[in-house]
């Protein structure tokens, strides 16, 4: 009888420890699809703001009447293998040209698309900058999550490692200098 009490109590706490280590392995699978979501609404955010660079091209070309090739340097930014991060780098640097551009020269400021495509790229700005906002929260907290015992032993079983944050920074490494700007 006291053998059936001991293998009782052994199943009762193998089943308590089987439904802690699942809810672990559950809740760091919530947060890493949550952070993918996110990755893939930067990146159609991304694909949407080199959309309009190439519109903007289009119409600069069009009003300007100029041989000058103002973004050529970010038309074939699709090609290139580069991280998100220096993606959208880029892509700030093509539209500080369309600014520049479109403050410069009244053809190109009384121009009806050139206007809608400026407020385009406000509205892609705003949804890109709360997509990098929501990752970072959302990274920070899984990374803080896989850390604590005993959630870090089902990462490490998982091989689940710290994900970095939209920058690129790694705040686990000891590279001090890995500040962008």
């Amino acid at each position: 009888m006291e053998t059936l009490t001991i293998f009782l109590l052994l199943i009762i706490l193998i089943g308590i420890l089987a439904i802690f280590y699942i809810s672990i392995y559950n809740n760091i699978q919530f947060n890493k699809t949550k952070i993918e979501k996110v990755e893939g609404n930067i990146d159609d955010d991304l694909r949407a703001k080199f959309d309009l660079i190439i519109k903007a091209d289009t119409v600069i070309k069009n009003t300007l009447n100029e041989k000058k090739d103002y973004l050529k340097d970010f038309i074939h930014l699709k090609e290139e293998k580069i991280s998100n991060f220096d993606l959208e780098r880029k892509l700030k640097e093509a539209e500080t040209i369309i600014t520049t551009l479109y403050e410069d020269n009244k053809e190109l400021n009384e121009n009806e698309s050139m206007k809608e495509i400026k407020e385009e790229f406000k509205n892609a700005n705003e949804k890109l900058i709360a997509g990098i906002s929501y990752y970072n929260k959302h990274v920070n907290e899984m990374n803080a999550f896989i850390r604590k015992f005993p959630n870090n032993i089902v990462a490490k079983i998982h091989h689940i490692k710290p994900k970095t944050f939209f920058d690129g920074k790694d705040m686990t490494d000891t590279d001090i200098n890995d500040f962008k700007l």
